[in-house]
Order: structure tokens, then sequence, then C-alpha cells
């Protein structure tokens, strides 16, 4: 037998043994096992979803955790869903089992938002941006160069200012925030066909740089001289093969998970902003718990977020390597080089101040906000 053909055979076995174990067993269990890497030997598969059923069989309250990634995706993507369902389902004392819907089962983005707000499901993860319509104060973190690297911008999430702040105002719509999620600050990623590396903002200069519904981050790429093309995120891979867009600015893990490795010519990590994500819960779900069960989903939220700072610069190394394979190539501007940056299109501009009104309510909020950035607390994690 041909290895292509072997290689067909083993597949179709654990898809049909796959789809056994969700019969048996249901979606859940299935998708623990096979993240585990148990879906052979097919007894250590049913030991493995026997026990998720076990949990679930003694649980007091069930939480719907939805996600838009894969399990399996924090190899490259570190959104940690695997972690959180078992911190959280141990942290309780197995008083609370955890429902996983991956791979976008249940929505995207704004979707999944709308139903943790409405009470469909108990939780979600989604980009920090997507409480920008419920919170506008959120949308802060997409101004330049105050809190784009990774080590700012947890001080900024993780501080007092942020929690007296912000959270409230995300409270206030029916959420929780349970942990915001580091994955890495945005780039400038080429198509290919574009002359690179992008060193300095002088070299942005009539690039079509796609940007999603943010119109702060469409004035920055304005700042620095390119055109902003909004792109909606499903349409954005044609669009930048097609040359619709010249360049786009998810962090590299992004890049990856996303299927842009065939793509590109060149990543430049410019550090401007967050990529950021956050696991939400409904406030009213979440305050009708009793008090130590409240207390586990904190601390496992709190282990959860440790590990995932932990796992990001082995999740960006991965993608990177991944990337490179297709011919993608990488650069990090020098101290100098940065210096333009900021200077051309940083948060200390007079054209950010309508926004830091708006947003924070007043520029001595901003700048409050922007100490907690520059203050060290006592998470740390890797920047590029």
């Amino acid at each position: 037998m041909s290895i292509k053909k072997r290689k067909e055979t083993l597949q179709s076995e654990e898809r049909r043994h796959f789809m056994e174990l969700v019969s048996k067993f249901g979606f859940t269990a299935a998708v623990v096992a096979g993240a585990a890497g148990v879906l052979t030997p097919r007894e250590a598969a049913a030991q493995m979803a026997n026990e998720d059923r076990e949990r679930q069989k003694a649980a007091k309250f069930t939480m719907n955790v939805a996600t838009a990634y894969i399990l399996g995706a924090s190899r490259s993507y570190p959104i940690m869903q695997l972690d959180f369902k078992e911190n959280i389902q141990n942290a309780t004392n197995g008083q609370v089992y955890v429902k996983l819907s991956p791979g976008g089962q249940l929505g995207t983005g704004g979707a999944l938002v709308t139903k943790v707000q409405g009470g469909t499901i108990q939780a979600a993860q989604h980009s920090l941006s997507n409480f920008a319509s419920f919170a506008p104060v959120v949308d802060l973190i997409n101004i330049p160069y105050w809190c784009g690297q990774n080590q700012k911008f947890v001080n900024l999430v993780n501080s007092k200012t942020w929690a007296d702040e912000v959270n409230p105002q995300v409270q206030a719509k029916g959420f929780k925030p349970l942990w915001y999620v580091v994955i890495d600050p945005r780039v400038v990623a080429l198509r290919q066909g574009i002359d690179g590396p992008i060193k300095t903002p002088a070299q942005m200069q009539g690039i079509k740089f796609r940007v999603p519904g943010s119109e702060i981050l469409a004035q920055f790429y304005r700042l620095l001289g390119a055109n902003p093309t909004p792109v909606a995120w499903g349409e954005t891979p044609s669009a930048i093969k097609q040359g619709v867009a010249d360049a786009l600015d998810p962090s590299v893990e992004a890049l990856y998970v996303f299927g842009f490795k065939d793509v590109l010519s060149w990543v430049t990590f410019n550090a401007a902003v967050p990529d950021s994500q956050v696991y939400s819960c409904n406030l009213e779900w979440f305050n009708g718990l009793p008090g130590d069960v409240q207390e586990g989903i904190e601390f496992a939220s709190e282990i959860t977020a440790q590990q995932n700072l932990a796992k990001v610069p082995a999740a960006r190394a991965y993608a990177m390597a991944e990337l490179g394979k297709g011919g993608v190539q990488f650069y990090a501007p020098t101290d100098a080089e940065m210096e333009e940056w900021v200077a051309k299109a940083g948060h200390q501009l007079p054209a950010w101040d309508d926004f830091k009104k708006t947003l924070a309510g007043s520029t001595a909020k901003f700048d409050a906000l922007l100490e907690a950035a520059n203050t060290p607390g006592r998470h740390y994690v890797h920047d590029v």
C-alpha cells in the first residue's frame, strides 16, 4: 500500500472512530478525547470520554463556552480553551461542567457576544474590540503605541484603573470579563508581489491597507500615509490574493491560523496595537451561582490567564516557523526606526485627542490608563 493510500486509510479510520465516540458519548467528550491524542487506541479514548461524561453527570451547573477556534489551535494561537475547561471543572471541585463549542459552531465575534449577553450561552471567546459597541471605552486599545506591546497590555488589563474604569462599563451591559487573552501585537503583513520589508512609516505611502470596521485603525493607517481599505474578515484572503489590498495587520499567530501562509511576503513587528481576545461571561448567570462556585471560576480564569502568558512565545515561534515554510520573511524594526513609527502616528499626537475624550471621557482618564499600561504588575509576558 502506498504512503498516500495508507495515510488516507488512517484518516478515514480516525474519522469513523470519532463519529462513533460522538454518537456514544457526545460531541464534547469526543473532542476532549481527540485533542488529548487518544482517538486510538479505542480503550483510551473511551476512558477519556467516560471521564468527561461522569463529570457532566456529577456537576450541578453546566457552563456552555463557545469559541471561534478549533481544539488544538493553541499550538499557534494560545486561546487555551481546553485548559480553561479543565481549570473551571477542577477549581469548582466538579460543581461546574464546561461544555465546549469550538471552531465557530455557534458563531464568531459579535455573534458570540450577542449570545452571551442574551444568555443563550454562558461564556464565549471573542476579540476585545467586540466589546467596543457595548462599552466604547474598550476601543481605546486601538489607539497606537500606548498598549501595543504585550507587557503594556497585560499591565493595563490587570490594573486597578482598568478594573475601576472599564470593567464596570462592560458589566453594565450584562457581561463579566473572565480573563483577557494575550496573542501578540498587530503587524504589517505584505502580500506577495509587494517589496519589503517595511522598515519605516515612509514605506507605507500609498499601501492599500486592509482594515476592519474601526475608525481608529483607519485613522492610524492614514497617519502613516497608507490607504485604509475596509474589507470584511471573511473576504480578506481573496482581497489579498487579488491585490484589492496590499497588506493587513493581524498578529503573526492569527495570520498562520487563518491560512495566509502562501499569500504573504514580509511581516514587520511594529507593535502598534494589541491583537487581543477576551473570555466573557453572562453576568446574570454568574451572579446566580453560589459564592464558592464564583470564586472557583475566577480562580480558574486567573490560572488560565497565566498559562496563556507562558504559551505566547511558543505559539509565536510555531506560527513563524510554519509561515516561514511558505516563504514569509520577518523584520523587527530597530529602536531608531520604532521612534519614527511612534512619532508619525503615536497616541501623543493631537489627532487622537477627540477619541480620548469621547471614549475615555477625558484626556485625564486616558492618561490614567496610560500610566497603568506603563506600571508593571505581577504578571510577565514575553514581547517580540
